[in-house]
């Protein structure tokens, strides 16, 4: 049961549960010739339930008065879901509109705005998944571990909403994203989510480590491309020859490097906010694989239930004090 008190010097009052078992508490009733009498059962069973209600009585007061309580629990669960990494890209251009113009000037929806609501949305309707998030600008972020508790991660999700940064390190946000796996069983599926509106260029060395990071922590890869108007999409190829490169185009190179992971990977290409929600849908339907996890428990509090239980005796033995027979 996993028990518990805040006080436990006061169990010694525990003793003073003896007293009913030893003492009638009823008014005696002088008779000529007791052996006369036959034997009633029935009188021998309501004298025994009367003591052992006082007893229980006098044991609920002393464990609410020690503060009873049930520790902190892990139970197992198993549902559909997913372990889940949200990696948001908090640099400046997100700020601004799928068409390039500051949300504030034009009115409309920023892409980092549309990115918040919808995966809030998304959230909500994962039930068993274990969701963390984390963020990337010039550094990335740490912002919540994978956790089951969704108020949480939308409170983090919200907490994106802060000014953005100019500069993308995607590499350091990804190798951020991968380590919320560590020391964590491979049970059910492991994806990160990257929901981001641009790349940059990532440098052999850190490539490298992503390759192998990636392979270690068998995760699957979603990436929701956030396109600007007019910008160059992950499938566009210049041209002219010179132009094919990491530095002219780093979203289409990210996604030739990620393509080349040899894991699970999907790209989505988002032009407005419409396309956005459906590539969140696809991959909420996508991933539903059965999932074990654990649920915390929080602390909880016994003291109210044992006075609620002691005040719930003492009146049913002020009741059948009530019906006693008087001579």
């Amino acid at each position: 049961m996993n028990l518990a008190v805040e006080q436990p010097w006061l169990l010694a009052g525990l003793l003073l549960c003896g007293l009913p078992l030893l003492r009638y508490g009823q008014r005696l009733a002088g008779h000529p010739a007791l052996a006369l009498l036959p034997s009633d059962r029935l009188s021998l069973l309501a004298d025994a339930l009367i003591r052992l209600l006082g007893a229980l009585a006098l044991a609920a007061l002393v464990l609410g008065m020690a503060g009873m309580y049930r520790t902190e629990q892990q139970v197992e669960r198993i549902g559909h879901g997913a372990h889940i990494v949200l990696l948001l890209d908090r640099s400046n251009s997100m700020d601004q509109t799928f068409a390039g113009t500051s949300a504030e000037a034009g009115g409309a929806e920023s892409k980092a705005a549309a990115a918040r609501r919808l995966l809030s949305q998304f959230v909500e309707r994962r039930t068993h998944d274990l969701i963390g998030v984390a963020a990337y600008s010039t550094s990335p972020l740490f912002v919540t571990p994978l956790t089951e508790n969704k108020q949480a991660v939308a409170a983090a999700i919200a907490a994106t909403a802060r000014p953005a940064l100019a500069y993308t390190n995607v590499s350091k946000g990804l190798a951020l994203a991968l380590s919320y796996f560590d020391q964590r069983p491979a049970v059910g599926a492991r994806i990160v989510l990257l929901v981001s509106d641009g790349a940059a260029v990532i440098d052999p060395d850190s490539e490298a480590k992503l390759r192998e990071l990636f392979q270690r922590q068998q995760v699957r890869l979603y990436w929701v491309f956030l396109r600007t108007a007019n910008s160059p999409g992950l499938y566009d190829v210049p041209n002219d020859p010179r132009d094919d490169n990491a530095q002219a185009m780093p979203e289409r190179y990210l996604h030739l490097f990620f393509s080349s992971l040899h894991i699970p990977y999907q790209a989505y290409q988002a032009e407005d906010p419409g396309a956005m929600r459906q590539a969140i849908d696809d991959i909420n339907r996508l991933e539903q694989q059965p999932l074990h996890y654990f649920e915390r428990i929080p602390k909880q509090d016994l003291a109210p239930l044992c006075y609620r239980s002691a005040a719930l005796l003492l009146l049913l033995l002020i009741g059948l004090k009530a019906c006693e027979a008087k001579c």
